[in-house]
C-alpha cells in the first residue's frame, strides 16, 4: 500500500492572513485599533515578511489601511457601508422569496433545509457565542438566496460574506441577549416562505435587518 502523502503546509503568507482577517471579522481586531506587523507576527510565530504580504492584502480588501513605519489601523465599517450592505441584501433576498414562492413543486425539502440551519442557531445562542452565531446566521441567509436559482445573485451574495459577519458580530457582542430573538424572526421568515407569502417575507426580512441599523 503507498504511502499517504503528508497534507500540504499552508504558506506563510496565507496562514497570516487568515489569522489576521479572522481577528477583524470576529471582533478580536475592532476597527480603528493600529495594529503592527511585530505584533500578528508573534502572534502566529511567523517573520514579519509573510506578514506585510498579507497585510497588503487585507489594504486592497479595505480591511486595514497602512501607516509606513508605523503598522496598519483596522478600518471601521462605516454607517453607510452597513446601509448599502442591508439594502443588497434585502433585495437579494426578497427577489429570491419571489422566485421561490412562484414555483409550482412543493417546498418541503427547502423548508427542512432552512429549519436545520436554524437549528444550527441554537447552540451558539446557548452559550452567547457570538462568532459562532454570525457565522450560522450568515449561512441561513445565504441559504435563501442560493435557494432562488439565480447563480449570479449567488456568487454576488458571496461577496458580502465577510462584511456581513463582520457588522453582524460588532452589533451583537454587546447584546448576546438579542440572539434567541434573531431565531424567532429566522422561524418567521421561514414560516411566511411556507405561506408563500413573499411580500410578508420582504416586510418581515425588512424589520429584521432594521435591527442592524
Amino acid at each position: 500500500m503507498p504511502d499517504t502523502p503528508p497534507p500540504a503546509r499552508i504558506p506563510a503568507a496565507d496562514r497570516a492572513y487568515e489569522l489576521t482577517k479572522d481577528l477583524i471579522l470576529s471582533g478580536g481586531l475592532p476597527g480603528g485599533m493600529l495594529i503592527s506587523e511585530g505584533e500578528i507576527a508573534e502572534r502566529a510565530a511567523l517573520s514579519r515578511t509573510p506578514v506585510r504580504e498579507a497585510f497588503l492584502r487585507l489594504q486592497a480588501e479595505g480591511l486595514l489601511q497602512l501607516f509606513p513605519k508605523r503598522g496598519a489601523v483596522v478600518v471601521p465599517v462605516g454607517p453607510g457601508e452597513a446601509e448599502d450592505v442591508l439594502e443588497l441584501r434585502e433585495a437579494l433576498e426578497s427577489t429570491a422569496v419571489r422566485r421561490i414562492t412562484r414555483r409550482a413543486e412543493p417546498l418541503d425539502d427547502l423548508l427542512r433545509q432552512l429549519s436545520e440551519l436554524i437549528d444550527l442557531q441554537r447552540e451558539p445562542a446557548r452559550r452567547a457565542d457570538v462568532g459562532a452565531f454570525a457565522d450560522a446566521d450568515e449561512a441561513f441567509h445565504r441559504g435563501i438566496v442560493t435557494a432562488g436559482g439565480n447563480a449570479l445573485a449567488e456568487r454576488f451574495y458571496e461577496t458580502l460574506r465577510d462584511r456581513q459577519r463582520r457588522m453582524a458580530v460588532q452589533l451583537l457582542q454587546p447584546r448576546p441577549e438579542r440572539l434567541a430573538a434573531l431565531i424567532e424572526e429566522h422561524t418567521a421568515l421561514v414560516e411566511r416562505i411556507a405561506a408563500r407569502d413573499a411580500a410578508g417575507f420582504t416586510e418581515a426580512l425588512r424589520a429584521h435587518l432594521d435591527a442592524h441599523r
